[in-house]
């Protein structure tokens, strides 16, 4: 008996125990504000800007002009009138070939001439004689043709004479190699007594005007295209097409004080590497640019003038790749947008849609920021409120 009291009792106090904590657990809660109010969310309020749209493309800088220095004729060099490395006029003798033989040649092609020229005299005379007797019958007809096809065949012969002469003449000009153009003359391939000929295949020099200077930069057709398609839509303002300015990044990161314009772009897609290519030209009057270099040219490619930019740090994408913002809706609640984005312009993704002047992007906080959520919007950056 004793042995049940006490289980009685047990379950008793259980009993009252329960009902005490079902009593406390009804108790209504009292619904109040977070202790410091809703999270603050830094944000920044849309407002359109005018851009100017530029990429960087690589190339190689290229001589304005070059030319190859070949002989015409063959023969022995007897001196190099030029200094390596120097800058050279157009029509400056840069190499002399021994001309006794040219000069000996051009001699007796003259000496042809005067030959041909005197023996044209004397059948001149014969023909005019001839003309005239065979008026009064006193020679044949067929004596004055003869005269005739005589005096012909001189004047041919003379016409034949007279282009061996200009032939000789200019073979011993092209003696006197001289420069095309003027500018940079390169190493020499050949020094004074070596053997040349004419047509070689290898130059004896080489010069570059490096006055001014094109630069070849490749682009790809698929960026080509999409800047087609952005200007068409009107998200983008082409700028001057053949007129463009062009900026120069050298191999040490500086830029080139020079700005240059570009050119052309070229009309065939190289097939290996699916770009195009687009030449600019730079002035370079200090010759600081050199043939052969690896810069990185500015081109503008577009500008607008109600450009929408976000910076990439309140950009996220969703699991389907889509760009996503975050922006401060109507009672301050936590709007989820989805954008499109063009391209980035510095630290900024240039917007195509899905946002508009006025509307308010959230930069930090982003956290908290959950949609839906009640946020305090201040200006990004700003210190953060005191507690």
């Amino acid at each position: 008996m004793q042995i049940t009291y006490r289980t009685r009792l047990l379950a008793g106090l259980g009993v009252i125990t329960l009902g005490l904590l079902f009593a406390g657990c009804s108790k209504p809660k009292s619904a109040g504000p977070p202790p410091g109010g809703p999270p603050e969310a830094g944000i920044i309020v849309v407002k359109p800007e005018k851009v100017s749209l530029t990429t960087e493309l690589s190339g190689r800088t290229v001589p304005q002009l070059i030319a190859e220095v070949r002989p015409q004729v063959s023969g022995i060099i007897q001196k190099r009138l030029y200094t390596e490395g120097s800058d050279v006029k157009a029509g400056q003798v840069l190499y002399q070939i021994d001309s006794a033989g040219f000069e000996a040649s051009y001699a007796s092609s003259k000496a042809v001439q005067a030959r041909v020229e005197a023996l044209l005299v004397s059948l001149r005379l014969t023909e005019e004689r001839y003309r005239d007797l065979v008026k009064i019958k006193a020679v044949s007809q067929q004596d004055y043709d003869n005269a005739l096809a005589t005096l012909k065949q001189a004047e041919a012969e003379l016409g034949v004479a007279k282009a061996a002469v200009e032939t000789a003449r200019i073979n011993l000009a092209y003696t006197r190699i001289t420069a095309p153009i003027s500018g940079r003359i390169g190493r020499s391939s050949v020094t004074d007594g070596a053997l040349v000929s004419a047509g070689q295949p290898t130059a004896l020099a080489t010069i570059q005007q490096l006055d001014s200077m094109y630069v070849d930069v490749t682009q790809s057709t698929a960026d080509l295209l999409k800047l087609k398609q952005n200007i068409a839509s009107g998200v983008l303002k082409k700028n001057g097409a053949a007129q463009a300015p062009v900026k120069l990044l050298l191999e040490d990161g500086t830029f080139y004080p020079q700005t240059g314009i570009l050119k052309f772009s070229e009309v065939t897609v190289d097939q290996s590497t699916g770009s195009v290519t687009l030449r600019a030209v730079f002035p370079n009057p200090k010759q600081a640019l050199l043939p052969g270099m690896f810069v990185r040219a500015v081109l503008e490619e577009g500008s607008s003038d109600n450009a929408i930019l976000v910076p990439q740090r309140g950009v996220t994408r969703n699991p389907k790749g889509d760009a996503m913002v975050m922006t401060v809706g109507a009672e301050e609640k936590v709007e989820p947008r989805k954008i499109r984005v063009i391209r980035t312009v510095g630290d900024n993704w240039l917007v195509g849609e899905g946002l508009k002047a006025g509307d308010r992007v959230i930069l930090e906080g982003l956290q908290k920021a959950r949609p839906g959520t009640v946020v305090k919007a201040v200006p990004f950056g700003s210190a953060p409120a005191k507690k």
